[in-house]
């Protein structure tokens, strides 16, 4: 197969709609996204039942992207069929002006594309957003707190969609929407409006504020390594229109479940126990329900999300009233008029070339996982499975651990010379610290001196603990100082791949993991490929999945 003719054009200039004048030169509005039930109060940002967070980080000014999107289980659905209902030229014009575009990515800096496998294919990586802003009067009806019209939106919904290079499997990575991040510089192209990192770490869902769905895809590379190379958006309505035509999706409960407690938080959703077919506003219910599945948290909802698409996907493969050409042209209008995308995939043409790849998945190859997370306070972090994870989808490494073994590449060495080693400064930490065992003693001066001794004369130790690291690494936080960032890892035989990029850190840091607790020589523990038990992961081909309901909330 060929390599994908859809890959990220970068940060592109928003190219305006064929009948757009001179005043309508800036962004486009797509509807919003995630709500509650009409007339409820705003849901809580995390954790079982916890306070709802009404106040954080805020854009400068109203981003000029007014609505926003939903649910990425919507934009699967056009990838799917948008472009099959085209009666030709005009409809086909038609569609393409329906479909909106951002800037992909604000950052001040990019994740380097994986290189080409042998047959000159590279994986296709795709953010999928959501919003919780409510800007249209149509959105507005369909639910939410009205407390939050006209607001920043923020990306309550955020799930990376992993095509591998062979386009063999798929793969899809959630992140909990209160996870904390550092959030990276973003400068809007348009005006210049600049929106500073934050300071110390900020929930990854305030990142859709700070100029557009461009600074969560910043967010997203500087966490994760991975290079992305499109993000779609699909907004709030949209959702109920696609969910009705094609004609519900089923889902399951394990026992009779009604969304809403005393206060008026839920999302509404109402079912008896089994399984049942939802559209409409009752699919758009099931994708926004927590309260009532498990502990409440988000980590729940996100559980709902992968069995929806799972039957989604599957019920676009078998249904045979799609095949009715006024139905396919109605779910080919909704699905264009509900889209926000990059300049990479701004028309019908681009949109129906990536639903082609997506299809030639079988499900049973398709792997629906949530970043690895503990709790801090009411918030989630990553954690080292996390790490992990993200690796995997880096080395294009199928989470089903099927297929041919992946073989190991030569460990990529930066572009960027590294200083004389005298004039590198390295901060020295000592992670070594596990469940059962404390920091080792002193081990951060000991590994300082063994820099020193090697010539890292800047080399000096940090008398602050971090968090514990099951394996060493070498954190830099800008592209200027990878070199020199390698070049320590290589004077103490730390393999590159342990070379990291990280926010977290203000200049080269070593950090002692639990795998070097004593002695002068670093030996590299043997890497697993095998996908962690906390990613949850859910096969796409698994029709037996059904949400526990929180007695709490049955009747």
């Amino acid at each position: 197969m060929t390599q994908s003719s859809v890959q990220g054009e970068g940060t592109l200039q928003r190219v305006r709609h064929a009948d757009e004048d001179s005043a309508h030169a800036g962004r486009t509005t797509a509807g919003t996204a995630q709500g509650n039930s009409p007339g409820t109060e705003e849901e809580p940002e995390s954790g079982p039942q916890a306070e709802a967070l009404h106040g954080g980080r805020r854009a400068r000014r109203a981003p000029r992207l007014g609505g926003r999107v939903l649910r990425w289980t919507a934009g699967a659905v056009a990838l799917l069929v948008v472009g099959t209902a085209g009666a030709g030229y005009l409809y086909y014009r038609h569609l393409n002006d329906n479909i909106k575009e951002d800037h992909l990515n604000l950052g001040d800096s990019d994740v380097a594309a994986p290189t080409p496998n042998a047959a000159g294919q590279t994986p296709l990586n795709i953010l999928l957003i959501g919003s919780d802003a409510r800007d249209s009067e149509e959105n507005q009806k369909l639910g939410g707190a009205k407390e939050t019209f006209g607001s920043p939106p923020r990306a309550d919904v955020q799930m990376l969609l992993h095509l591998s290079a062979d386009r063999s499997n798929m793969s899809v990575v959630s992140m909990p929407r209160d996870t904390l991040v550092q959030i990276p510089k973003c400068t809007d192209p348009d005006d210049g409006q600049v929106y500073e990192a934050s300071n110390g770490r900020d929930m990854t869902n305030l990142s859709l504020s700070n100029g557009g769905p461009g600074c969560t895809v910043a967010t997203w590379q500087e966490l994760t390594g991975i290079h992305i190379d499109h993000f779609i958006m699909v907004d709030f309505a949209g959702v109920v229109s696609m969910a009705d035509a094609i004609g519900g999706v089923p889902v399951c409960v394990d026992a009779n479940i009604r969304s809403r407690d005393s206060q008026g938080h839920g999302s509404g959703l109402e079912l008896e126990e089994g399984t049942h077919p939802v559209k409409g506003e009752q699919a758009l219910q099931w994708l926004r329900t927590r309260y009532g599945f498990g502990d409440g948290s988000d980590l729940e909802r996100a559980k709902a999300q992968h069995m929806y698409m799972n039957s989604l996907v599957r019920e676009l493969r078998t249904n045979a009233t799609l095949g009715s050409p006024n139905k396919l042209r109605k779910l080919a209008e909704e699905a264009t008029r509900a889209l926000t995308v990059d300049p990479g995939l701004n028309s019908v043409k681009k949109l129906y070339d990536l639903s082609n790849e997506l299809r030639a998945v079988a499900p049973e190859r398709v792997t629906m996982t949530t970043m690895p997370n503990r709790y801090v306070g009411a918030r989630v972090e990553p954690t080292e499975d996390a790490e992990q994870l993200f690796r995997l989808v880096r080395e294009d490494i199928p989470l089903d651990g099927k297929g041919q073994k992946k073989k190991r590449t030569t460990e990529p060495v930066s572009g960027d010379p590294a200083a004389p080693d005298a004039e590198i400064a390295v901060q020295v930490q000592n992670g070594t610290r596990t469940d059962v065992l404390g920091p080792a003693n002193r081990r951060a001066t000991e590994v300082a001196g063994l820099l020193t001794e090697a010539g890292f004369t800047g080399a000096v130790p940090d008398p602050q603990t971090p968090p514990a690291e099951k394996v060493t690494v070498v954190r830099f936080p800008s592209a200027d100082l990878e070199g020199d960032a390698q070049a320590v890892a290589r004077a103490l035989k730390i393999p590159l791949s342990s070379v990291r990029r990280s926010t977290d850190v203000s200049g080269v840091t070593l950090v002692v993991g639990a795998d070097w607790r004593e002695g002068t020589v670093y030996k590299a523990p043997a890497r697993s490929d095998k996908l962690p038990d906390t990613a949850e992961a859910l096969n796409g081909a698994d029709d037996g999945a059904c949400m526990h309901v929180n007695p709490a909330f049955s009747w």
